[in-house]
């Protein structure tokens, strides 16, 4: 016990001593930051991913365009073609796929309204087609026979009371014979049958029933010997000389569809021959899973061609109006805008920004930015895009109004329309990176053009939608002798670059060209 308590002892006087160490080391720290203040800490705001988790970066700035006049020969050589802006009605196709169906407004069953045994069976299959009138099957009923016993007994007791002078009698004599007449016409007895009992006074055991409607049996449960109900469904048959499509269209066209849409379906059972109908219903509900409406559509079924089950390839025509159309591949989607390049004639391109509508096949409806009769460019759009970009970048050039060609080559510098200028890589093609450019000047008599200075431009245009910006660089090549010109170019990535050489001399621009060239690598 005395272990024990020495050791507790021990172990307090150790614990007290360390915690009064603490504590002076604690004092004399505050007391040197107290004395010796330092500069006031800064506090640095989080990274923007930490600051705003659920924040999205801001979305590169569309690159600058500005008009560009292009030579014959530039426009010939990337292959430029042109369209024009048009005024003209509009359709666009929803094409779509589908199944036949019954159409259920001419759908009917065949009941009794009162009991009875089927004896004999006359329509005995499915997918017979009966004709209106046409005999079914003969059916015993007591019931049926005991109301032609009434009427039978009613007629004859009012053929007695008829010239009864008791008032009232032959009257009463009357009604009965009405009440079972009748009943008999509401349990929808032939009129050819009532005529018979008349005619005869004598009551049948068996009663044929006629088809009321004409069309395909598609569900029989009449067979012989059979007790029915009035309840008991015997036949079902289906009028198929109107068939109704289900089809199902996705929720971005649902709003261009109305009832009434014209339509078409073709199957491959019979090529080359379509079938015309039209909208008849369109769902109030939108699939979950699939994003598309219901629609159904009637069609005449000539010949029966169209059977139930059937799958049908589904073609509606929507009418849009009149509007101004442009072939949709006048139309470069940059980023966020829609750009069409104007052609002005002579070669002069105006970049403009165009407001769409629908597209109709191969056509924009355009809704904004455009006139009817002009002409726009429908081919090499981008190559087009990238020569805009580099000249708003450079900002060396504008071009000259259209008309204006005649003045401009006569400020030109003498000699300038002459010189050839060669412009290679090393190596060939160019590749990620470092490479060496050449450009090789020959003047108007055919001899190397020497003393000049020549400065090489490469220019990628932005692409907002893959998020990269604009890249341009330049190098000035020094002279080797015999009109060769070289120097190191650095290409930061693979792909397209445009190539802008100018060739200077006592201080003015003699001769300037326009290429492009197409690195290898990554992006």
């Amino acid at each position: 016990m005395k272990n024990y308590r020495t050791a507790f002892l021990l172990t307090l006087t150790t614990t007290l001593v360390l915690a009064a160490a603490l504590g002076v080391v604690w004092w004399r720290g505050r007391h040197s930051a107290m004395s010796n203040p330092g500069p006031p800490a800064v506090e640095t705001a989080p990274a923007p991913s930490e600051a705003q988790p659920n924040g999205n970066a801001s979305a590169p700035a569309e690159a600058k365009l500005v008009p560009i006049q292009l030579s014959p020969e530039r426009l010939q050589s990337i292959g430029v073609k042109t369209g024009e802006v048009q005024l003209k009605p509009m359709h666009k196709e929803i094409r779509t796929v589908g199944n036949v169906e019954v159409n259920e407004r001419g759908l009917a069953y065949v009941q009794l309204r009162f009991p009875g045994w089927i004896q004999k069976v006359y329509v005995d299959s499915t997918y017979q087609y009966i004709r209106k009138g046409q005999p079914l099957f003969t059916i015993y009923s007591p019931d049926l026979v005991a109301t032609e016993q009434e009427y039978l007994i009613a007629r004859a007791n009012r053929n007695l009371l008829v010239q009864s002078t008791v008032p009232g009698v032959a009257a009463g004599a009357d009604s009965v014979v009405n009440a079972a007449a009748a009943r008999l016409k509401q349990w929808q007895v032939p009129a050819r049958e009532i005529e018979q009992l008349e005619a005869t006074g004598q009551v049948r055991q068996e009663m044929q029933v006629d088809s009321p409607v004409s069309g395909y049996v598609i569900e029989r449960n009449a067979l012989p010997n059979q007790y029915v109900q009035p309840e008991t469904r015997l036949y079902k048959v289906a009028d198929l000389s109107a068939v109704w499509v289900y089809a199902e269209v996705f929720q971005n066209e649902i709003g261009e569809i109305k009832v009434g849409t014209p339509a078409t379906v073709t199957t491959d059972a019979y090529p080359g021959r379509a079938f015309a109908g039209h909208v008849n219903y369109v769902w109030p509900q939108v699939d979950m899973n699939t994003r598309t409406v219901r629609v159904r559509l009637v069609f005449s079924n000539p010949g029966l061609k169209l059977t139930p089950g059937m799958f049908v390839n589904v073609k509606m025509d929507i009418p849009l109006g009149r509007h101004l159309a442009i072939p949709a591949s006048g139309v470069f989607q940059s980023g966020a805008r829609s750009i069409a390049f104007v052609d002005h004639g002579g070669g002069y391109l105006e970049p403009r920004e165009v407001e769409l509508g629908a597209q109709a096949g191969d056509e924009f409806i355009v809704s904004k930015g455009l006139k009817a009769g002009e002409r726009i460019v429908t081919s090499a759009n981008f190559l087009i895009d990238s020569e805009s970009q580099l000249q708003a970048a450079l900002g060396s050039f504008v071009p000259p109004p259209p008309g204006a060609g005649a003045a401009a080559s006569m400020n030109r510098p003498a000699g300038e329309a002459n010189i050839q200028i060669e412009f290679t890589t090393q190596p060939s093609p160019p590749h990620k990176g470092s490479n060496v450019l050449r450009v090789k000047l020959i003047d108007a008599g055919g001899a190397p053009l020497t003393g000049a200075q020549v400065s090489v431009r490469n220019f990628m245009p932005a692409m907002p939608q893959m998020g990269m910006a604009a890249m341009i660089g330049q190098v000035t090549l020094a002279e080797k002798g015999n009109g060769l010109y070289e120097g190191p170019g650095t290409l930061e990535t693979g792909g397209t670059w445009q190539i802008t050489i100018t060739v200077m001399k006592n201080g003015q621009v003699i001769a300037t060209k326009q290429t492009s060239v197409t690195a290898e690598g990554g992006m």
